[in-house]
């Protein structure tokens, strides 16, 4: 299910980059963070985490990168899938051997 947003990722990208140049004229990022999220008509909150996303995706802040993350994601809901797909299988393989065994030789 995919998140719907009002912003743009033109408009994220400039509200993060906004906060890059308007820090040093703040006292604390969070300071800068509130200013431009503000006038941009976002919550500061939502701004912060756009900031930490940024960070994450050029290796300025520790984690996963987005695109790394993304792709984690799809990868265990495959295995999640594939794994109920062979006890599936494992089953109806166990039943059609027991019926198997059941029947009589003519």
């Amino acid at each position: 299910m995919a998140r719907t947003t009002r912003f743009s990722p033109e408009v994220c990208e400039r509200a993060v980059r906004m906060v890059g140049e308007q820090a040093p004229a703040h006292p604390s990022q969070w300071a800068a963070i509130k200013s431009i999220a503000e006038k941009i008509g976002c919550t500061p909150e939502t701004l912060r985490s756009w900031i930490r996303r940024y960070e994450r995706d050029t290796g300025q802040r520790p984690g996963l990168a987005t695109t790394y993350a993304e792709r984690l994601r799809q990868l265990e809901r495959e295995v999640k899938e594939l794994r109920r797909a062979n006890e599936i299988l494992r089953k109806a393989s166990a039943f059609f051997a027991a019926a198997e065994l059941d029947r009589r030789p003519s």
